[in-house]
């Protein structure tokens, strides 16, 4: 059950895994799939598949960052002692389900509010095997951030895992192409180029204004106190909690169709639009007040998952690790426009989203970064990631998930999500699909934020906006 090494084997932490794993920041992925079957593995099957599929993926799997005498930081090769990796949850048995979903929620809010050991491997396996509303059972993943970044680690776990209707077969994903206009392509070329010059300055003047309000939101200006922002220091480590969300893909196309988006586009479109009518309804006053949301973007040029071992192979296009970079998004206020008409709402958010993440300033953002660790050292950009985090909202992420059903371990995958933990926040939005479902996951920080009455915002947003497409879809048919 344990992994020997014959010599102790060192490979530097990358600037970004040691950003995530610092004293001023500590950021933990827990990843939650959902079996259709009730969980029933035999005892060794668990650290079998660890032992041979999941903990050889990478060797920061089975390694601890240590700090060298000169102050840097590098991942050491340990022996893996799998009893500690995996957790088995205990709870009274023929119980109700909204009994077991609750118990859920506890033991999430519990789990991301618990530091890893340092003296181990960042990473652990729950197991929930009791039913709840959506599922039979739950197998609970946390990663410590620092291990990679969404992309790495959905890549890790779906290496774990096989299709339901073909193991032999790879799972698929959906496509990233926004709803194309129906110009010919002579058109399109003729019009890009016309437009391509006065864009070009107009792409300086947005990339000097982004990147100066991201450094200002990052060190100075902060969000106003509102509903979904208290503001507090050590927001990170109050207890949260968790509820989600499940659209169907197919509707949300159906809008996507009418607004010529993208999906990305309109899910966010509808989380602020709800978040905007939450903080209508439990603070009159503050409902419109400064609200800023950082979206995470990946700087890969991604088309779908590579395997594992294509991410981690030297100079690879999408290679393993943590490549991302934020943006800070102003959000929209309310108007009597988007009362009257919310696509009005979701489309002034796509353009304002669009537009920063056009601009060079993503890019900047990334260099920034990269400058501060050279000139202050890791744990400097620590603070400034952090107080980047603490002067906004809200955070928002999203991932693509396969097309087809998948299985771990025989157990069928009836749904799955993710949320990041650790960040200096009340309020956080997660995002990932799966066949034809979407799925939102809604952190909170407990007793000042309320999750169903959240929830049920976005459901009133949501329900605005299809009805609204669809009769826009209407008008012009």
């Amino acid at each position: 059950m344990e992994i020997a090494l014959e010599e102790e084997a060192f490979e530097p932490a990358s600037p970004s895994s040691q950003y995530l794993n610092s004293s001023n920041l500590s950021l933990s992925v827990i990843a939650v799939l959902e079996s259709k079957i009730p969980i029933e593995f035999e005892e060794p099957l668990p650290i079998n598949l660890l032992k041979d599929v999941f903990v050889p993926i990478n060797p920061r799997f089975s390694s601890i960052m240590v700090t060298g005498k000169n102050g840097t930081r590098k991942w050491k090769r340990v022996e893996v002692n799998y009893q500690d990796h995996i957790k088995i949850s205990i709870f009274p048995t023929q119980k109700p389900l909204n009994f077991y979903d609750e118990c859920l929620s506890t033991y999430i809010s519990n789990l991301a509010t618990e530091q890893f050991p340092q003296n181990r491997p960042l990473w652990e396996i729950h197991i929930f095997k009791y039913p709840t509303s959506d599922a039979a059972g739950s197998i609970i993943f946390k990663l410590h951030h620092s291990l990679g970044d969404g992309y790495s680690l959905m890549g890790a776990l779906l290496s774990c895992l096989q299709r339901v209707d073909d193991p032999s077969l790879p799972l698929t994903f959906p496509s990233r192409q926004r709803s194309n206009l129906t110009n010919s392509n002579k058109n399109r070329g003729f019009i890009r180029t016309f437009k391509s010059v006065p864009r070009f300055f107009k792409g300086i003047v947005n990339t000097v204004y982004d990147f100066g309000w991201s450094t200002l939101k990052s060190t100075l200006v902060e969000d106003d106190r509102t509903a979904i922002r208290s503001g507090d220091n050590g927001v990170e480590f109050r207890p949260i909690v968790l509820v989600t969300k499940t659209f169907s893909l197919d509707s949300l196309k159906q809008i996507k169709a009418s607004l010529n988006v993208t999906i990305n586009d309109v899910i966010t479109g509808i989380v602020v639009y709800g978040t905007r009518l939450y903080m209508q309804e439990v603070k009159q006053e503050s409902c419109n007040g400064k609200f800023t949301a950082l979206v995470l973007f990946n700087t890969r040029a991604l088309g779908s998952y590579q395997s594992v071992s294509d991410m981690i192979r030297p100079n690879s296009d999408m290679p393993w690790g943590n490549h991302f970079t934020f943006l800070p998004v102003s959000i929209p206020k309310l108007t009597n426009l988007a009362d009257n008409n919310p696509l009005a709402f979701v489309q002034k958010a796509h353009r304002i989203i669009d537009r920063k993440r056009n601009s060079g300033s993503v890019w900047l953002t990334s260099k920034l970064l990269d400058f501060l660790r050279k000139l202050r050292g890791p744990e400097a950009t620590a603070r400034f990631i952090h107080g980047t985090l603490k002067n906004t909202s809200m955070a928002l992420t999203n991932l693509i998930g396969p097309v087809e059903e998948m299985a771990l371990a025989n157990h069928p995958i009836e749904g799955l999500y993710f949320v990041v933990t650790g960040a200096p926040q009340s309020y956080s939005v997660t995002i990932v699909s799966y066949v034809d479902k979407l799925r939102i996951a809604i952190v909170v920080e407990k007793d000042f934020i309320d999750p169903n009455k959240l929830k049920s915002c976005i459901d009133f947003a949501y329900d605005s906006i299809f009805k609204a497409a669809v009769n826009s879809s209407t008008v012009v048919k």
